[in-house]
């Protein structure tokens, strides 16, 4: 153990006691989301700046909605001398600013046609729209007298 991983260890538990519900992991990586309702449909919007398409899993199972994300950032430094930039390069302790990763589960009403949802994503802003189908108006049972 190095003295960076000590600090880091103290920074994520120093608030621990002070703020009991507060994740410091968890919390800055979750997107946060608004949800809409019309007569038509249910449309959820999600922003999530720096990344595309290609880095967002959408999934409706059972009527739960899973949106979840990994994206890894890459950066390619170029060097016109290889070997003098490995060795200046110098190496990481800690790197916890390169992946971040998120995962969100929505449960649906039951009025959901599963069947029929889309997603767009535009400038960074990922759209669900989730179609409303009718349900069955409740059965009347008739009683009989024994």
């Amino acid at each position: 153990m190095n003295e960076l991983s000590l600090l880091d260890n103290f920074f994520n538990t120093a608030l621990e006691d002070t703020l009991p519900d507060f994740t410091f992991r968890g919390s800055f990586n979750t997107p946060k989301v608004d949800v809409k309702e019309n007569k038509d449909a249910y449309t959820l919007e999600m922003d999530l700046p720096g990344r595309t398409e290609k880095d967002v899993n959408l999934e409706l199972n059972h009527n739960v909605l899973t949106i979840s994300s990994h994206h890894e950032e890459t950066k390619e430094e170029k060097s016109s001398d290889k070997k003098n930039a490995k060795k200046d390069e110098g190496t990481w302790l800690i790197r916890e600013r390169r992946v971040n990763e998120f995962t969100r589960r929505f449960t649906l009403p039951d009025d959901v046609d599963g069947e029929k949802v889309a997603a767009t994503f535009k400038n960074g802003v990922l759209s669900v729209k989730i179609p409303r189908k009718s349900l069955e108006a409740p059965k009347r049972i008739a009683i009989e007298a024994a």
